[in-house]
């Protein structure tokens, strides 16, 4: 299926990013893009300032310097709501689903929260979770899914009202190798069937590799490198930031960092 027409808004965008924590400084400088359609890696170790950027690219964290924009329209300043009513969604890295509520109210309360229409919002979620596969959890307490269909069902929920962009913080985490391998292929359906653009963040680099186009590596709040998954792969800065922590890397990164390792 080829990509549907792209209309609003095209490329979400940060300038020169820096925010700061008591002096600490959790983004120095930081650009990053992420298109319609495209999906963009961001990988680093512990502490490396990836979900702070997430934060910044959806309202929930201000700046100390730099610019959000989508399109030509600067963000700086607006709250996380508004970020979402301008297509910007995201999921959390513990879920955050609604627990006392199934699956199916999880992804209509969504819709709802942003003018959607009660009637609307359930076809619209019934439809979601049938093209997910998930059909078979709408009546179910979120409360008691397993851990990877909360992940799904989160990625559903955030797909309610069909935003321009999709920002996943790490939804593979706990899965196993296959199931991340599911999550990889409907990550890049979401983008090219959707026309969403997506920024996956990822400790396992492995499935960032195989499924992004382009992406970009923090280490210490700072960019030190960004391109191509083979670009990446080789890239010499980011082998010497994984060292000693080899657990998810690709395999010639590991060698590498085992090589260097004490």
């Amino acid at each position: 299926m080829k990509t549907p027409f792209l209309s609003g808004s095209q490329v979400l965008t940060a300038r020169h990013i820096s925010v700061a924590f008591a002096g600490l400084h959790a983004l120095r400088q930081v650009d990053i893009e992420v298109r319609r359609a495209q999906v963009v890696g961001l990988i680093g170790p512990n502490g490396a300032g990836k979900t702070t950027l997430v934060n910044v690219l959806t309202g929930f964290q201000t700046v100390n310097s730099g610019v959000i924009s989508l399109d030509t329209r600067t963000l700086n300043g607006l709250s996380a709501h508004h970020f979402r009513r301008l297509g910007i969604a995201r999921t959390f890295q513990a879920g955050r689903l609604f627990k006392g509520l199934s699956v199916l109210e999880n992804l209509m309360v969504t819709a709802t929260a942003l003018g959607q229409n009660p009637r609307v919002a359930r076809q619209q979620a019934c439809e979601l979770l049938a093209q997910m596969q998930l059909q078979n959890l709408a009546t179910h307490l979120a409360g008691g899914l397993p851990y990877t269909d909360e992940r799904r069902v989160a990625i559903a929920r955030a797909l309610m009202e069909n935003p321009h962009f999709l920002l996943l913080d790490e939804p593979a985490a706990g899965m196993s190798d296959h199931e991340a391998t599911d999550l990889s292929a409907l990550i890049r359906d979401i983008a090219l069937n959707r026309g969403c653009g997506v920024l996956l963040i990822e400790h396992n680099v492995r499935m960032v590799l195989q499924t992004c186009a382009h992406i970009v590596v923090l280490d210490a709040g700072a960019v030190i490198a960004s391109g191509k998954p083979d670009e990446i792969r080789h890239n010499e800065a980011v082998r010497h930031a994984y060292m000693g922590t080899t657990t998810d890397l690709p395999e010639n990164l590991q060698t590498v960092a085992s090589r260097g390792a004490p």
